[in-house]
């Protein structure tokens, strides 16, 4: 009894050993991977101390003057254009809303293929790269390439943000139908169902909520995206943004940046309402 004892004892010793072992390879390989990557990214302490009084200088000067005694006055100076960046605001957030419903529609019949318990090996392949190529390439060179093939406006914007989306969706919509119960599938085809009647009537009913869920999160972040996306002349609220900058009109960019922040602030408390109503969080909270 005491040598099974005395052998689980040592057994346990050699895998606390091996165990501190693998966590020092593992932290040593961190450390390595963090310096590697510091040091390809030129971080230097001395230049981050440098800058900083430069970027809080930068800062500093796009703070307007606003004085109690005439603040009426100091607000609509500094807010002078806000007619013309307001009708830019909402033309940025029609941008994002027509692309993430365009993309989330493209994504959605991408994502049935792409789900590995839901379709033949060659089919998830061609579906998932796929959806890797369209949400690698960045949306600002979508935008550049749709500028240079249909002009400036909207419309370039428009594409980009689908095209972007269409590739994030596709993966997250996948990865949510793989956790369907099976079993739903299962009685539509042995009803007779075809493999897209198993996916409509048995798949999407279960992966609806996540769907939704994660099409409102992904309009949150187009919304973000497409606030830039004027930089290259694709619509909305980037270019006057870019102009202000490239022209140093330092009250104008704190003007546009707060106008940003308050619309993107107010469309994720709404669409973040939205999404707990649709999973349910809300009834999942403590009393």
């Amino acid at each position: 009894m005491s040598l099974t004892v005395q052998a689980v004892a040592a057994r346990w010793q050699q895998e606390r050993q091996a165990g501190r072992r693998r966590t020092l390879l593992w932290s040593i390989a961190f450390l390595a991977a963090t310096w590697l990557a510091a040091w390809v990214g030129q971080v230097d302490a001395a230049r981050l101390l440098a800058g900083l009084p430069r970027a809080a200088d930068y800062i500093a000067r796009t703070v307007p003057t606003l004085r109690m005694d005439s603040l009426g006055a100091d607000l609509a100076e500094w807010m002078w254009g806000v007619d013309v960046w307001l009708g830019l605001l909402l033309d940025t957030i029609l941008i994002a809303y027509v692309g993430t419903v365009v993309g989330g529609a493209a994504a959605l019949l991408l994502s049935f293929p792409a789900a590995a318990t839901l379709a033949p090996p060659w089919a998830v392949l061609i579906a998932r790269r796929t959806a890797e190529f369209a949400r690698t390439v960045p949306t600002l060179v979508f935008a550049l390439i749709f500028v240079y093939a249909f002009g400036l406006g909207p419309f370039a914007g428009v594409l980009a943000v689908a095209l972007h989306t269409f590739g994030a969706l596709g993966k997250l919509f996948a990865e949510v139908h793989e956790n369907a119960d099976l079993r739903s599938v299962e009685a539509v085809r042995a009803a007779g169902g075809s493999w897209a009647e198993c996916m409509r009537f048995g798949v999407l009913p279960q992966s609806l909520p996540g769907v939704l869920s994660f099409g409102l999160l992904r309009f949150e972040i187009n919304v973000r995206e497409a606030s830039v996306l004027g930089i290259v002349g694709a619509g909305g609220i980037g270019e006057e943004l870019y102009l202000a900058v490239r022209q140093f009109e330092y009250p104008d960019i704190s003007a546009i940046i707060v106008l940003i922040l308050v619309t993107v602030t107010l469309i994720d408390a709404l669409t973040t309402k939205l999404r707990h109503r649709i999973i349910g969080a809300d009834s999942l909270r403590a009393p």
